[in-house]
């Protein structure tokens, strides 16, 4: 049994990012990542832009001024501005090439065709300079930068409409277990509903992850094998719920030995999610996780979560943590790291009640989960902890 260090540094070393890619509609790349550098194709702004509402000067030794003109946002014209003569002008709008400063309007005066300067007018003030944001042919964004909101704003403004990006990775969930039924089915004694796909499957979601197929196999040997042959072969991230512990009905641990899938470690020293494998077959990264549902979501957030990002590209991607002012004591047993489901808030986080790996009950109202080192037992009121924010 390794400990949450070694198995998150083993999780690090072995996963990597896919060298497939698309091509996305800008638009609909929101937490993609870029497959390579964009160039600019274009100077940003694409011509001298009035940053305020105001007029455009052609500067001279006097504060009178003749307007000649207007130049609104979107106009096309170039009026030739000599000496003394002022054209009005609005935010966003070009600034003539003959004029060499904008004045705002509330440091004006007009009467008529007539502007006198209430304050003094510095030189190329207010004019956002040619190509200020990037210049044409210059990086705009570079290789490995996940696609925000502003990312995506930044690549429209530049008329881009089409961007290479890492494909997002095929997922499979796999459920394990005889005594498992589907909400909205009977509850015949000795069954329980079904709840670790739908929750994989919307944190997947959650995350921008859609490429998922679900399947549910019985505690059988040969359909489990045959289940999970199929989900390897299809896909490139294997999830497993259930049949990894030691118990006669669980087989997802020989049918992957029989699949050939390498071991890169199996069992760890944290609670929940003490046996948690993972391995790799070709490239594909299989996760076989506990059944217990507080269990199975911890280890997600903890070790999946991160592999999905770096396999999509995102390789600065690192899970939430802060240090945060613990509110009340806690007494952990046993020499396991813990993972406690808990509640965050403005530096303050409180441990939850209800930390079973079988309930999620406290877990649906958690956004944080704070981290006990196995070597820690007591924690007091007021001691600063390590908290990972989840993603929710």
């Amino acid at each position: 049994m390794i400990t949450v260090e070694q198995a998150f540094e083993l999780v690090q070393n072995n996963i990597h990012p896919t060298n497939k890619s698309e091509n996305n509609p800008v638009i609909k790349s929101a937490g993609n990542v870029l497959f390579k550098d964009v160039y600019s194709p274009i100077n940003m702004p694409p011509f001298r832009q009035s940053a305020m509402d105001g007029y455009a000067l052609h500067l001279h030794n006097d504060v009178n001024y003749a307007i000649i003109d207007e130049v609104k946002a979107g106009d096309d014209h170039h009026p030739i501005l000599k000496s003394g003569e002022a054209v009005r002008i609005y935010t966003g709008s070009a600034v003539p090439d003959t004029a060499n400063t904008v004045i705002m309007q509330e440091k004006v005066t007009r009467e008529g065709e007539n502007l006198l300067l209430n304050s003094l007018a510095i030189e190329n003030e207010n004019i956002r300079p040619l190509g200020e944001q990037v210049e044409k042919g210059a990086l705009a964004l570079k290789k490995g930068t996940k696609l925000t909101p502003a990312a995506i704003g930044y690549l429209t403004t530049l008329g881009i409409s089409e961007i290479e990006v890492f494909s997002k990775p095929n997922i499979a969930i796999v459920t394990t277990g005889n005594e498992l039924i589907e909400a909205g089915q009977e509850l015949t004694y000795g069954k329980i509903y079904e709840s670790n796909s739908g929750m994989l499957l919307t944190a997947l979601q959650s995350l921008g992850y859609d490429n998922v197929t679900i399947t549910k196999v019985k505690d059988d040997y040969a359909s489990t094998v045959a289940s999970l042959d199929k989900a390897i072969s299809e896909n490139d991230v294997v999830l497993i719920s259930g049949g990894i512990s030691v118990g006669d009905y669980d087989f997802v641990g020989k049918a992957l030995l029989e699949l050939g899938v390498k071991q890169i470690f199996y069992k760890v020293k944290q609670k929940p999610g003490k046996p948690l494998f993972f391995g790799k077959k070709e490239g594909k990264a299989i996760f076989a996780l506990p059944g217990n549902p507080a269990s199975a979501l911890s280890s997600f957030y903890v070790y999946v979560n991160y592999s999905l990002q770096k396999i999509s590209g995102n390789t600065n991607f690192s899970l939430k943590k802060l240090k945060a002012t613990l509110t009340s004591d806690y007494f952990k047993k046993g020499d396991r790291a813990q993972f406690l489901k808990a509640s965050f808030d403005n530096g303050n986080v409180t441990i939850l009640e209800g930390q079973s790996s079988a309930m999620l009950h406290t877990f649906a109202i958690a956004n944080a989960s704070v981290y006990v080192p196995a070597e820690v037992n007591n924690l007091s009121e007021g001691d600063e902890v390590e908290v990972i924010l989840l993603p929710v």
